[in-house]
């Protein structure tokens, strides 16, 4: 319950919807009852038992009263006006009349409350996509390390559309049914409270059934949610791992996963199915075995002249008493397909309360320029408990080139990854012009820096609007004079929109390299004073690698820069040159200095023949 009132919160605000969907529903209901309470009048004008003479003390129109006694009152009096002028035909002309403007409203008011609901269901999934999408975005890098992207893909699209199926749709089922099983209720009360009284002793039967078969959907669906995860996991590793799967013959491996968790979840659903299924016949078996009851019980009673209804009543009673059926097989069906909605409530509502750990302080201050130098101080870092650094302490003058270089693995990307605070050391601090990084709001921290690593990331948008990113302001000469600076213009130029082609999804129509460019140029374009270029060329041909290794010289100039370098050759003029294994501090110093050493930059070097 905790779940579906949470999923409705996101309809607000539902001061503009609710009492109108209250109004107009309540008149489908009040007409729809007006429709079957006219099969009285009809049967007995059919049947010739309209009995005048009884009724001609009504002739003046009754006092006006909130009860079904005075709309009854109501109705017969014009009903006996018509009946003596127009005689037993033209009262049956009005009674059709009186029906069909009757089911005309009840529909009118019906389409209406599904607008009004329509409204609100876009509401909730709206509002709901919303907010996981920019709790999403608030996550720290390393929550994306540990979970499946297909699995938070799933929770965006599968999840929020099971939630709108199963949770929304059922909305207007919670409040017109029961309110409709209420009306109906009503009458049958008016028309006769003893033969009502006896069929509420046999609706609990029914109902407690329905219910064991609710408790039993609930594992299943929150199973059903967690294999679709996966399933999107996979899809999405393949489409984005389709070259190697291709290259490795690895298709039928990659096959058969997809294969056995699809049959895993197929599995799942056939025994839902099972039990949600089985939900719709059982209240409609139930509820014809009420009515058969019903129906053999007051018959009697009709028959034996010992109940208060005449025969058309009766008819009427066991008509009105047929029509709960539908609303309560509706409410059945809800309370068995919203157990998957709910599941899937819940697992959004797992990834919307995460807590982000890389967040603001509450005294937090603007960082507006950087003055005077990036200091690591005692340093240790570890992913779940795994040491990754230890005891690192340098510091990075404003203006000046620090390299970082080691074996894979060492540490050198958790190192630069600490400044922009995408994560926090486990121990020690990390600092900008003396003082803690935490200690600055995270926008215009990281406004101060600008980064380029080894995989260029780039977005399914024209080459334009890659370069200007996070600049929507910039001009068409900023962003030209960037790419031009990139070494990147030329190509740009050639393309068959230039600026305004699109690069395809993370920039698949371009070369490593022309990628590599608009990522330097998106770099310049912000002109921050601080660089983080994480192996930026690793992955190059030698002629890309001059290109793009001359422009980021060009970007280079009169910045703090701290470069990864895996060729070795890139970095012999840096300032600093760190020597980075195993998470520690092995050497420090120029090129020249490590080259007279027999240290590992030594070795490192003499392993690419440089």
């Amino acid at each position: 319950m905790k779940t579906y009132l949470r999923i409705l919160s996101y309809a607000r605000p539902l001061g503009r919807f609710v009492p109108l969907y209250i109004l107009t529903t309540g008149l489908a209901i009040f007409f729809g009852l007006v429709n079957f309470s006219l099969l009285v009048p009809l049967l007995q004008i059919l049947f010739n038992k309209v009995e005048i003479q009884a009724v001609t003390a009504n002739l003046q129109p009754p006092t006006f009263s909130m009860s079904i006694a005075y709309l009854k009152s109501l109705f017969d009096y014009y009903l006996i006006k018509v009946i003596e002028a127009y005689a037993e035909v033209g009262a049956l002309y009005f009674v059709c009349l009186v029906i069909i403007t009757s089911v005309f409203l009840t529909n009118l008011f019906r389409y209406l409350a599904e607008i009004i609901m329509a409204k609100v269901r876009n509401n909730v999934i709206r509002n709901l996509r919303m907010a996981i999408f920019d709790k999403v975005s608030q996550l720290h890098i390393g929550y994306f390390t540990n979970e499946r992207k297909g699995d938070i893909m799933s929770r965006v699209t599968n999840d929020v559309q099971e939630v709108e199926y199963s949770v929304v749709d059922t909305l207007q089922v919670v409040f017109k049914e029961p309110a409709t099983i209420i009306g109906f209720f009503g009458v049958l009360f008016y028309m006769s409270a003893k033969l009502t009284l006896f069929t509420l002793l046999l609706l609990p039967i029914s109902g407690t059934i329905i219910s064991e078969l609710v408790k039993r959907l609930k594992r299943k669906a929150t199973q059903s949610q967690e294999s679709l995860g996966r399933l999107m996991s996979i899809l999405d590793e393949t489409l984005w791992g389709i070259r190697i799967i291709k290259a490795f013959t690895a298709r039928h491996y990659i096959l058969d996963k997809f294969k056995k968790e699809n049959e895993n979840y197929a599995n799942i659903n056939v025994s839902m199915a099972r039990k949600n299924e089985l939900g719709s016949p059982v209240s409609e078996f139930m509820g014809v075995l009420v009515v058969t009851i019903i129906l053999a019980y007051g018959g009697r009673l009709v028959l034996q002249n010992a109940s208060e209804l005449t025969a058309s009543e009766f008819i009427t009673y066991i008509t009105i008493f047929s029509q709960i059926l539908v609303p309560a097989k509706s409410i059945s069906s809800a309370f068995s397909s919203i157990q998957r909605g709910l599941a899937s409530g819940r697992r959004i509502f797992s990834l919307i309360d995460k807590r982000p750990i890389i967040v603001n302080k509450k005294d937090s201050m603007k960082i507006q320029t950087f003055e005077q130098a990036i200091t690591f101080k005692n340093v240790t870092f570890a992913y779940d408990d795994k040491p990754v650094l230890e005891n690192i302490n340098f510091t990075i003058e404003k203006g000046k080139n620090t390299a970082l270089v080691g074996p894979s693995g060492a540490g050198k990307s958790t190192i630069a990854d600490l400044i922009p605070r995408f994560y926090d050391p486990t121990a020690g601090e990390v600092q900008i012009d003396g003082c803690t990084l935490k200690a600055y709001e995270l926008q215009s921290l990281r406004r101060l820096m600008g980064i380029v690593t080894q995989e260029s990331i780039l977005f399914h948008d024209t080459v334009f609007n890659n370069i200007a990113f996070g600049k929507p302001e910039a001009s068409e000469e900023a962003v030209m004079k960037a790419a031009q600076i990139a070494n990147a213009h030329d190509f740009i130029m050639a393309l068959p929109q230039g600026y305004q082609t699109r690069i395809g999804e993370r920039g698949s129509k371009l070369s490593g390299g022309q990628r590599q460019r608009l990522s330097i140029a998106r770099a310049i374009l912000k002109n921050p004073p601080i660089l983080i270029l994480d192996e930026a060329t690793s992955a190059l041909d030698t002629a890309s690698e001059k290109l793009v290794q001359d422009a980021l010289n060009k970007l280079m100039q009169h910045r703090t820069s701290l470069v990864i370098a895996h060729r070795l050759s890139t970095i012999q003029h840096a300032d600093e040159i760190i020597v980075i294994e195993r998470g520690k501090i092995v050497e420090r110093g120029t090129h020249e200095t490590l080259i007279q050493k027999e240290g590992l930059y030594k070795r490192l070097r003499r392993m690419q023949h440089v």
